[in-house]
């Protein structure tokens, strides 16, 4: 029994010629914006100015939705919530700092968030969603993993490498991500030390602000979060600690890092920032980051979130990433549209990642050992392909062990086939993503073109709530978007759109989407 002793065929292509005709046209209508600002709005302030308990994020929650109920007359599923909005009234005054610093604010975002999922889109309307443009995630069933690597767990599960293992992950996987990451970033050396295997990146930053604000004092400042970000990373931090939501504009494709640099103080315990912003797609540029990790107390903890950095051409990253208070989270999730496999790492000082291994190894013991060997060469072939490699040779055959019973032409093949798939991958998503922003400057919405991942972002003109647009164009046209409000984007109705969906799917959606804006169908 070796690896890779099974042929393997690389998936089929996907492409659309009809997407890569639209995806290289000049967009129609001036709705491409190169800016991104986001901003505690009149509507935002006025749902905590009618709240009887501010602090309770489950009453925040029912009186946004009951606004929205309210809005939709004869649309209206929840005929309680709409009655619990028209009783309230304004009881108070509220400034946008008081919704940014609340505890109740993260809540009630999560609390939305998870309606959104579970009783609205996959719940009482999921008749009427024939088009879903807000799962966040790839088809996996047309660009999901490489052959390569679901050989990887077929052999595991022959080997029965299911047992107890390290809290940190197998010795050879941290070896191959530390020689992958080292191979991103120069100037930095990574070894095996340096990296904890997790079981993805949600996990991970939730065992982060566990074992980093444990103990913490109270009445330390709190926590930086900069917003738009994924509710669930933002939820498990403010369960720790108190919490500051910092929104962070971008423009050209950059997201700025001044806000975060104002609220920073020597105490800040812990900043949770995404490399490439969700929804956007904006990046934060590395002169940023290094300015922020430079001007962070060594104890102040800089987790990155890098999940989405994808499908986009990445500027040089910076040694400042290997700073002994940084913590960078990857996983399989979004670049290997993985995200039912719940693995992924992060990397961090060696004394950080020493101490972790007690925390891992009293609260859930480690990481599921069956996925050793497909992140062990995933990270292995993925180094080979950004530093150009076209066949590997037998140095690249040393690296695995010899219980693989692996040979060259095994190695080659397997490599071959991961490499075609991945590039294909990866252009193909591009040209749906592109082809989509075109289409959507043909619209009237402002368009924000994103430089990297699956999601673009785009205003809706005539609404001011993005939940309430979600419901009337699922509505309308039976396409599902998915609500700024949800990102933590408290102003106008930003949406996003996921465009890694089948052309033969997309177009469609696209084509009801354009009409029903055309026609000024807005409420």
């Amino acid at each position: 029994m070796t690896l890779f002793d099974s042929p393997l065929v690389p998936r089929p292509s996907h492409a659309s010629q009809d997407a890569l005709a639209m995806s290289r046209r000049a967009p129609r209508h001036a709705g491409i914006s190169d800016t991104f600002v986001t901003h505690v709005d009149e509507r935002a302030l006025d749902l905590f100015a009618r709240a009887r308990r501010p602090d309770d994020p489950l009453e925040l929650r029912n009186l946004w939705l009951g606004r929205v109920e309210n809005e939709l007359g004869t649309h209206a599923h929840h005929p309680a919530l709409a009655e619990q909005w028209r009783n309230s009234r304004r009881l108070r005054s509220v400034e946008p700092e008081q919704v940014l610093s609340s505890r109740a604010t993260v809540r009630f975002v999560k609390e939305l968030f998870n309606w959104y999922f579970r009783d609205d889109l996959y719940g009482d309307l999921r008749d009427n969603a024939q088009y879903i443009l807000s799962g966040g995630a790839v088809d996996e069933e047309r660009w999901g993993l490489p052959q390569s690597l679901k050989e990887c767990i077929r052999f595991a599960l022959d080997r029965d490498w299911y047992g107890y293992s390290d809290s940190r992950g197998r010795y050879p996987a941290r070896e191959a991500i530390a020689a992958y990451e080292t191979a991103r970033i120069d100037g930095v050396c990574y070894g095996p030390e340096h990296v904890a295997m997790t079981m993805g990146g949600t996990f991970a930053v939730s065992t982060l602000a566990d074992f980093v604000l444990h103990h913490i004092s109270p009445s330390a400042p709190p926590a930086l979060c900069a917003i738009p970000n994924y509710p669930p990373l933002v939820e498990t931090i403010a369960r720790r600690h108190d919490i500051r939501l910092v929104p962070l504009g971008s423009e050209h494709g950059q997201t700025s890092i001044e806000p975060l640099l104002a609220a920073l103080t020597p105490d800040t315990p812990l900043v949770l920032l995404q490399t490439v912003g969700n929804p956007t797609g904006a990046a934060v540029p590395e002169e940023g980051l290094r300015r922020l990790i430079q001007a962070a107390s060594p104890s102040t903890v800089i987790v990155l979130d890098e999940c989405h950095e994808w499908l986009g051409a990445y500027e040089e990253r910076s040694a400042a990433r290997g700073a002994p208070h940084v913590v960078r989270v990857s996983s399989l999730s979004k670049t290997w549209s993985a995200p039912g496999l719940k693995a992924g790492w992060f990397l961090a000082d060696p004394g950080f990642i020493a101490e972790y291994y007690e925390y891992a190894s009293s609260s859930f013991g480690g990481p599921p050992s069956f996925f050793y060997t497909i992140v062990e060469v995933l990270a292995r072939m993925e180094r080979w392909l950004i530093t150009g490699l076209e066949d590997p040779g037998p140095g690249e055959l040393k690296e695995f062990e010899a219980s693989y019973g692996l040979d060259m032409g095994q190695l080659r093949h397997a490599y071959r086939t991961y490499r075609t798939e991945r590039l294909r991958r990866a252009e193909e998503l591009t040209v749906l993503r592109d082809a989509a922003t075109v289409r959507l400057a043909g619209t009237p919405a402002r368009v924000l073109a994103p430089r990297f991942s699956i999601n673009t972002t785009v205003e809706l003109p005539g609404w001011d709530d993005s939940y309430r647009c979600f419901r009337d164009v699922l509505r309308a046209t039976g396409v599902s978007l998915f609500p700024g409000i949800l990102t933590f984007c408290f102003s106008g109705a930003v949406m996003r759109i996921t465009t890694a969906r089948p052309w033969e799917q997309l177009a469609p959606a696209l084509d009801r989407l354009e009409s029903h804006l055309l026609a000024g169908a807005a409420p």
